[in-house]
This record gives C-alpha cells, structure tokens and sequence, in this order.
C-alpha cells in the first residue's frame, strides 16, 4: 500500500484525524516531490531519520556503574542527574537483537549477525578441532600465526591470559572463525609449512630482542643528542624491519582472512557501525545508529544500601547447638558471614536514539547485497532495532535488583529529515512536590506531559517532522494520552510494531 501523509489514515487516541483537524476525509494528495504528502514508493523511506524518544521509570537498580563502582552521573540544568551510559545502552540493544535472532525471533530471524570479541583465534582454533578434527595447541597455534599474519596484534606471547587474544576488539560476523577455519583446512599443508617458519622468525627475533635489551642495559648511557622526532623515526625503522624477518602469509590465505572479517552482511554491524584501524584495508562502517546518554529528568537521588550476607553452615551450626568453635574465637564468630554497601538508584529516565535509514541502506548495499535485498534487510533491522531499544536494558546487578524486567512508560517514535532530541524539554528538573503544593507531581507521569508539550510545540514549527506514534505500558499514563491537547500531533498505537508502521 503506498505511504501516505501522515493523518490520512491512523487518528489519534480522541478520534480525531493524525493531522490533528478532526476532519474525515482527507486532504488531497500532493504531487511535488519535495513536498512530505506526496505518495511515495513502499520501498522508499518517507524520511531519512527515525527519531526515537523514551521515558522509563527504574527503582533501586545501578545498571552502569565508573570505576569506583559509583553510579555514573552529569550535570545539566545546574543539577545533578543520574546517566546510563549510550555504551551500555547500545550494547544491550545490539546483544538483545543478536540472541533473538539467533533463537529464530523476531524480524532478523535467520540473518547474519556479528561478534565482537578478542577471540577469533580460539574461535578458530576451536572449529578446526571440531569440524576438521585438528590437534588442538597446533589448531591455536595456526589459527594464531594466521590471523597476526594478516594484520591483526595479538598479546604478550609469554602471558597465557592474552597470548592467544587480539590487543583490541573486533566486530565481525559470526561465522568469520568458522570461515577462517574452513580456509587453512583447504591449504592445511602450505600453511602449516609457513606456520613453522613463522614461529621460528618469530622466536628467533624474540632471543635477538632480549639479547639487545640486556646489553643496552649494560652499556652506560650515552648523552641524547636527538631530537624526538628522529627517535621516532628510528623506533618506526626497526619495528618495519622486525616485520620484514617474517615471512609473509601467503596473500590468498590474507584476502580469506580479510573478506571473513569484513562486515558482510552482519546487520547489526551495517546498524551499529565498526572502526578497526589495524588493518588498513579492512573496511570500517559508519554506523546508522545515534545514541544519546539517559539521564533522570530530576536532581539525582542515591541510596547507599547495607547488606548482609549470611553464612549458610554457622546459622546451621547454631540452629542445632553444634558448636565446634574454641571458646577464644565465639567472640569473632557473631553477626553474619559478610557486609558491605552497595550504591543504588531510583528515578524517571529521559532517553533519544535516532536511526539513519540512507545510511542503514548504503552499509548493507556496500557490503554486497543488491538494491532489493538491501531494503528487505534494512526493513526487518528498523523493527528490530526499535524492538530493541524498547525492551533492552543494561544486565549489571540484573539479579539482584530485576532491572532488565523493566517497561517505558513512554515511547515517542517519529520522522524528519534531520534528528531531534528532546533533551531541552528536561533542562529545568522535574520538581516532584504535589501539585497542590505548587509542583509538578511524580517525575513519570509529569515527565510525559513535558515531553509531548515539548513535541507538539515543536512539530508546529517543523513541516519535516511527521507519522509521530507513541506506546505506554502505564495505564496511568494511558490516561494522559487521553488528552488531545497532549496528542493532537501523534497517534497512540498498542504495540513496537505499530511504531514504525
């Protein structure tokens, strides 16, 4: 069915008409291109962006957490405010989108998805032992000298823990060691021949390292009559010379590498984008998701929660009169197993996502898929991706505090051509002292009310922005959206998928 302006079709929670006129019949169709009524191809997107805003409620959970194990927070309208990270967001959004996927759920099912993580080596090594019944030190071994060959640094070869993993990250699709694996097991006898020969280099240029090291530190110091930037340069000589005494992966096995590292057809790469910049001809992704911090619409508000941890055997031990303790240490034997504090949070959260459709289509149509293809994947990732952003969350202290059960009170979705964040809706903070006391009541249900002022007021001045829906899980707030003054400029759907319908 062709698209159509918004208000044509879906009204709002009062029955009026989206466009907010109350009309019945609808305006006749515009034939100018630039012009956001005009009929446009089902396959054409409306509008580049799809911006999405949401207002949830969360209580005694700290789903991020700094270095201190403190809840991360910033300053904004001259008060202090809780935040949860985009990272943690957007990790939780992209895992949900990949699992669902992956079980045969929802609109990416059956689709390529990625991994990002410092294990391709094992990753390899592992499917050469069981698909290609390899030896398993020499699998790693190989999969190892492959790999590092091709560009990637790996850790500190003496340290077990990272010997066998990548400095950095990567994202790649998930079926790359797999795929790797497939490559050195068709040309197992070349490259375990150059294997060989590269872990002799490799030695031999770690006992020539450690020779010279120990005879700098036994020459006295000579006085530096260099400049920094010649010491550079000589450091830069001598790592290029280090790599030049190995042998060179052969290039075949280099490209099987590359193409199995690329993005491919990983939607959640094309959606979240990549950056990988040890290897120059390894193409990186912008990605076709913004993210913005969540912050709470009110001054922060943190508890510092005592618990106590009990110690199971001596409950069980003093229960049944069984004491085996000297009568010199039942002193220290009272009170329980273990305590501490645990820094908690509570507040109504403020969060902005916007997907780039062009963007989302020009990475899956780079990474090979054809114009239909393309727009059948971009398609099915737009629902999941909003499915995500919806109900993800952060999983830290997920079982302790239930946090991941959570639903929005709010959901705005709607279109442009140019993202919109509401952010400035909440500059002042929500004051929560009744409303007969002269504030504004509980942050939810007041936070909905500024956030769909703030959108009515801007939609009147913004021609672009249009096919604005929103979903609650409240049925306090359900009440509000009963408000036409409040909904006049978007329609009230039931489920994701009604928002970007």
């Amino acid at each position: 069915m062709t698209e159509t302006a918004a208000g044509t079709e879906a009204k709002t929670a009062n029955g009026s008409e989206e466009n907010g006129t109350g009309t019945e019949s609808a305006p006749e169709a515009a034939t100018d291109p630039k012009d956001p009524r005009t009929p446009r191809s089902p396959r054409t997107p409306r509008s580049q962006f799809l911006s999405l805003h949401l207002l949830e409620t969360l209580v005694a959970v700290l789903p991020v957490r700094d270095e201190n194990g403190q809840p991360k927070s910033l300053v904004y309208g001259g008060a202090e405010r809780h935040m949860v990270t985009s990272q943690a967001r957007r990790r939780a959004e992209r895992v949900h989108a990949r699992n669902r996927a992956n079980a045969g759920l929802g609109a990416l099912s059956g689709r390529s998805m990625g991994i990002r993580t410092r294990e391709w080596a094992l990753l390899t090594a592992r499917e050469l032992v069981s698909a290609h019944d390899w030896d398993r030190e020499e699998a790693v071994t190989t999969a190892r000298a492959v790999i590092e060959a091709s560009g990637l640094k790996f850790g500190d070869p003496k340290k077990k823990s990272v010997a066998n993993l990548t400095k950095v990250l990567v994202f790649a699709p998930a079926d790359a060691g797999t795929r790797i694996a497939a490559h050195i097991e068709a040309h197992r006898d070349d490259l375990t021949e150059w294997r060989d020969r590269y872990v002799q280099a490799q030695e031999a240029l770690a006992r020539k390292s450690a020779r010279g090291a120990k005879k700098k530190a036994e020459t006295p110091p000579e006085e530096d009559t260099s400049n920094s930037s010649t010491g550079s340069a000589a450091d830069n000589s001598a790592a290029d010379k280090k790599k030049t005494d190995l042998p060179p992966v052969p290039k075949p096995t280099r490209d099987a590498v590359l193409l199995a590292i690329a993005p491919r057809d990983a939607v959640d790469i094309a959606l979240y984008g990549r950056f990988l910049a040890e290897i120059a001809d390894s193409p990186n992704v912008d990605g076709a998701v913004q993210s913005s911090h969540a912050f709470t619409v009110h001054e922060a508000e943190q508890i510092d929660d005592f618990y106590a941890a009990a110690d199971d055997a001596k409950l069980d031990r003093k229960r049944n009169a069984l004491n085996f303790l000297d009568a010199a240490d039942e002193a220290s034997d009272a009170g329980a197993g273990m305590t501490g504090y645990q820094s908690l949070i509570s507040g109504t959260f403020y969060r902005h996502a916007v997907l780039d459709r062009i963007q989302l289509r020009t990475n899956l149509r780079i990474a090979g898929m054809t114009e239909e293809e393309a727009e059948s994947a971009a398609t099915d990732a737009e629902t999941e991706f909003v499915t995500a952003f919806v109900e993800a969350f952060p999983e830290a202290k997920k079982n302790s505090t239930a946090s991941t059960g959570s639903l929005p009170a709010l959901v705005l979705a709607f279109e442009g051509e140019r993202p919109y964040n509401y952010a400035a809706a909440f500059q002042l903070p929500v004051d929560e002292t009744p409303e007969n006391e002269g504030g504004e009541g509980p942050a939810g249900p007041a936070a909905v009310q500024r956030l769909l002022r703030h959108h009515t007021f801007v939609s009147k001045r913004r021609k672009d922005l249009r096919t604005a829906r929103m979903l609650t899980y409240d049925p306090q707030i359900d009440d509000i959206l009963g408000d036409p003054k409040l909904t006049a400029s978007a329609t009230v759907v039931t489920t994701i998928e009604g928002l970007t319908r």
